[in-house]
């Protein structure tokens, strides 16, 4: 099933896509939310209401007094367009040994020992269409072409065993990063923030895990926890710029999770992403060109770009860079020491 939130009337609306059209869930079965919000509160009684009526719609019937929508007639949403929280995890060795080659340190035996992940801002979470940049964040500014997960029902102290049961479905994120403001903040050992909070993006749509059946791989060897053989691509301005598979995480989203509810509630709504993949943003390639060649010319993100992201089975994703109309810059703000 594909789900998505587009804006009708002024606030959020829940559909379910199906060839092209969208179809309103309430308009469906009355038991159904309208919105992705009490959908995910809802989730246990209310997926098989709405996976049947899925799949009605794909064998030609209409379950209820929906008419379809085209989705291009829309105004899409994120798919979940008010996150509870949301985190990012690290779970691509490829991306993480390549970055820190690239910066000629070792790489870090931690990440094969334990996931992690880092909180960024669930407010700033948008859907395709423009992000709104600062001068700032044009000082290197990054895409990050990631896998995003969705938790559709709560838990605590859940064991990697039992964690994909918690995963409502999939997306595609675009973590967001102005480097500069990044890395110049974790040199004080904290962050990232401000490189980060400006606008994490996920959508186009939430693909429930009975869609990705047909791509399911196993997990890699001493890992528990679902994986899906998903290519994953970002091109800037039409031109392919990274390619990888979401099959090559090193740690399960099912690991991210057990290590996200050790001691803590995790809530529907809540958004986890996979973090980089290998090649997935501007930072890794434009240091892997560099070490190869010390002329390669560095490319980031511009004014009037166009960044589509496409995962296999979860859609493409497209977004337009647009730079605020000031000139104030908190990097001119630094005190002279």
């Amino acid at each position: 099933m594909k789900l998505v939130s587009y804006l009708r009337e002024e606030t959020d609306q829940l559909a379910i896509l199906v060839d092209g059209l969208l179809y309103n869930t309430q308009e469906l079965h009355p038991d159904l939310p309208n919105n992705m919000g009490m959908f995910l509160m809802m989730w246990e009684d209310v997926i098989t209401i709405a996976q049947q009526a899925d799949a009605l719609l794909k064998s030609g019937k209409n379950p209820g007094s929906a008419h379809g929508i085209p989705v291009t007639d829309v105004q899409l949403l994120s798919p979940v367009p008010f996150p509870t929280s949301c985190r990012d995890g690290y779970a691509f060795r490829q991306h993480v040994a390549a970055a820190r080659r690239n910066r000629k340190v070792d790489m870090i035996p931690e990440f094969d020992q334990y996931p992690i992940f880092y909180f960024t801002n669930h407010n700033a979470i948008q859907g395709p269409g423009d992000i709104h940049c600062m001068p700032d964040h044009f000082d290197k500014l990054d895409f990050e072409l990631e896998v995003a997960i969705v938790i559709c029902k709560a838990g605590r102290n859940i064991t990697a065993a039992a964690a994909d049961d918690y995963i409502g479905g999939y997306m595609i994120m675009n973590d967001m990063s102005a480097r500069t403001l990044q890395m110049e903040e974790m040199k004080l050992n904290l962050g990232p923030a401000k490189g980060k909070d400006f606008s994490t993006v996920i959508g186009p749509m939430l693909v429930t895990p009975d869609e990705l059946e047909p791509y399911k791989v196993a997990a890699k060897p001493g890992h528990t926890g679902n994986n899906y053989q998903l290519k994953m691509t970002c091109k800037v301005n039409g031109i392919q710029v990274s390619e990888g598979n979401m099959g090559d995480m090193d740690w399960t989203f099912a690991e991210i999770v057990e290590r996200c509810a050790y001691g803590v509630n995790i809530l529907p709504g809540d958004v986890i992403g996979s973090g980089t993949v290998g090649t997935g943003c501007f930072l890794e390639l434009n240091g892997t060109g560099k070490l190869n060649d010390p002329n390669y010319t560095e490319q980031w993100l511009q004014p009037g770009d166009v960044v589509e992201m496409e995962i296999a089975g979860l859609g493409v994703l497209s977004n337009t860079i647009v730079k605020e109309d000031t000139d104030f810059s908190i990097l001119a703000l630094k005190k002279n020491v």
